[in-house]
């Protein structure tokens, strides 16, 4: 299938893009976790106008998603999306079938977001982790307190995700969005040793079968991993009330 991918996507990228510079075949049929709605995500890379923008389309049998980037505001992109910790791009580059190299930045780029990529996301700040802290207690606080079923699922749909995300970030890891999300606590998982891609959806599925123990007890035990919940003497200052001060 990977190779069959490739072989579209090349000819998709020099029928509608005989100028470009260079071109990426990233996401899940490069890394071999292709589902029946996987489509081609295909990074082209121009010297300018009509780029940047993003098409979705299809071609032959695929979905087809399209980022059209120049080189400016390729790292543009990526340099926003280490400050958040979200690789989307970074991925789709680093980790990728070059299609089309007309001046070596097709291998230089991918080779140099493969580097970011293995270097992780920026340490978080103590500011960050208290955040963190501070949301999920009082997330805890309204599971624990609400007595509408409705309202238990939904807290614990946002608990869930912020759990995850201050697992990965306190452990100075890659986050995600959707799917992957649980694909970065996997891999959490495989460098610990713990078993949170497991706990955490069992959890959730406890509170909609209405017990919420589970998600109570491995909120806690996430929570005392990073302090501790967090409610009295905790103080965030607006960032631009911060900016003024400077």
């Amino acid at each position: 299938m990977m190779t069959d991918a490739v072989t579209l996507a090349r000819r998709l990228v020099l029928e509608k893009f005989p100028q470009a510079r260079a071109a990426w075949l990233g996401g899940s049929v490069i890394t071999g976790m292709t589902t029946p709605a996987s489509d081609l995500d295909i990074t082209i890379l121009l010297t300018g106008s009509p780029a940047p923008y993003r098409e979705s389309l299809r071609h032959e049998r695929w979905p087809v998603e399209l980022f059209v980037q120049t080189e400016t505001s390729l790292m543009a992109c990526c340099g926003m999306e280490v400050e958040h910790r979200k690789p989307t791009t970074l991925r789709l580059i680093g980790e990728s079938e070059v299609l089309i190299d007309s001046d070596g930045s097709g291998h230089r780029l991918r080779g140099l977001f493969l580097r970011l990529l293995d270097a992780g996301p920026p340490p978080p700040t103590a500011d960050e982790i208290r955040s963190a802290r501070y949301g999920i207690t009082d997330l805890l606080n309204d599971l624990t307190a609400t007595e509408t079923e409705d309202e238990r699922m939904m807290i614990a749909i946002t608990l869930w995700q912020r759990l995850a995300e201050l697992l990965l970030t306190g452990h100075g890891r890659w986050i995600g969005g959707g799917k992957w999300l649980q694909r970065e606590i996997r891999s959490l998982d495989a460098h610990t040793g713990s078993a949170y891609a497991h706990r955490l959806p069992d959890a959730l599925r406890a509170v909609t079968a209405g017990d919420s123990g589970p998600m109570i007890a491995v909120t806690g035990e996430i929570l005392d991993l990073f302090g501790g919940p967090l409610f009295e003497g905790y103080r965030a200052v607006p960032a631009e009330a911060a900016d003024a001060e400077r």
